[in-house]
């Protein structure tokens, strides 16, 4: 009988067998990490804007949107979440899904509210990421072209002659313009100057331009086209100084308001555990739209100044201005809300 000889694995062939083995297995899924990585977005991406359609907000996220479409060969949609000066919108995103698709175009109004509400539907500090600035554009004081007013001295003096008669308009209670135009009325000596609260700027300046009310503190973004047509004229801009294309229309240090400085910065944020790949790819998609000639060109005519600059810069400034708006907000003895 001829004896069979069995043969035993080599320890080096089990090896090298286990590791073909797992090469096997691991590579698809790497390769399928990859793919997904490399996928993303692989449906709509949305961007809620925390106020309604025709405001500075809605305005830059519609353009910027637009923009990211066409560079990434991605969709991008605007979803308008007004109210309650921004909260509603903000909240929702906060407590939104972290995967990815749903971001948030966040107002100065985002600073202004850790100082003007009780409680906030989000914690500021950890429920959000950012992701990059966006644009930004200083507030100005409006009125119809029909008004006797010609300049802020001349509004102050009409409208303390005659209280009763004189409304102005306001975004939601929070933004920067609404903050300015209660400081205006404290300045000014005008506590009888209502205010008519709209949920965004563009209802605001609608209620201007239908002669609801008499002025306007709004964001210079939207009102630069009516400005332009010569339907409203602006007064005074709240910046430390004039706008290139409105050369003639004088600051409000200029008449006679220091220390008068507002605007309407945007910037993009996340909820705070997005996947960190995903908010890279936004923050580097978003930059580079910016950063055209002729994305700043748009926008600059449209009355806004573009900042391309990423998540970290963002965060700085919005975190910086929580205690700059905090300290307007109890010197003006705004009531917190």
């Amino acid at each position: 009988m001829t004896e069979r000889k069995t043969f035993a694995p080599s320890r080096r062939r089990v090896i090298k067998s286990i590791g073909v083995l797992a090469a096997g297995v691991t590579a698809p899924a790497v390769l399928m990490g990859r793919s997904a990585l490399a996928a993303y977005p692989d449906r709509p991406v949305k961007i809620v804007v925390a106020n309604t359609p025709g405001g500075p907000s809605d305005l830059v996220g519609r353009v910027v949107a637009a923009a990211l479409q066409e560079s990434t060969g991605k969709t991008f949609i605007i979803e308008n979440r007004g109210g309650a000066g921004g909260n509603i919108g903000m909240g929702y995103v906060a407590h939104s899904e972290p995967d990815g698709y749903t971001y948030l175009l966040a107002t100065s109004a985002f600073s202004v509210n850790v100082g003007l509400y009780n409680h906030l539907p989000f914690d500021p500090m950890k429920d959000f990421v950012a992701v990059s600035e966006l644009a930004g554009v200083p507030n100005i004081f409006v009125v119809r072209k029909e008004s006797p007013a010609k300049s802020m001295k001349q509004f102050v003096d009409i409208a303390g002659k005659s209280p009763d008669k004189y409304n102005v308009s306001v975004p939601p209670i929070g933004t920067t313009p609404q903050l300015q135009a209660t400081l205006l009325k404290v300045r000014a000596n005008l506590p009888k100057l209502e205010e008519v609260v709209f949920k965004g700027g563009g209802d605001a300046l609608q209620a201007l331009l239908t002669s609801t009310v008499q002025i306007a503190s709004n964001s210079l973004g939207p009102a630069s086209p009516h400005i332009r047509a010569g339907t409203i004229r602006g007064l005074a801009l709240c910046a430390d100084e004039r706008w290139p294309d409105f050369p003639d229309m004088p600051t409000m240090a200029e008449a006679g308001f220091k220390d008068f400085v507002f605007a309407t910065d945007m910037a993009l944020l996340a909820p705070a555990k997005t996947p960190p790949d995903h908010v890279k790819w936004l923050e580097a998609a978003t930059l580079k739209v910016l950063s055209s000639p002729q994305m700043k060109e748009k926008l600059f005519k449209a009355g806004f100044l573009v900042r391309p600059k990423g998540g970290a810069a963002a965060w700085t400034r919005m975190t910086k201005e929580m205690t700059t708006f905090k300290t307007i907000i109890d010197t003006a003895h705004i009531t917190k809300l």
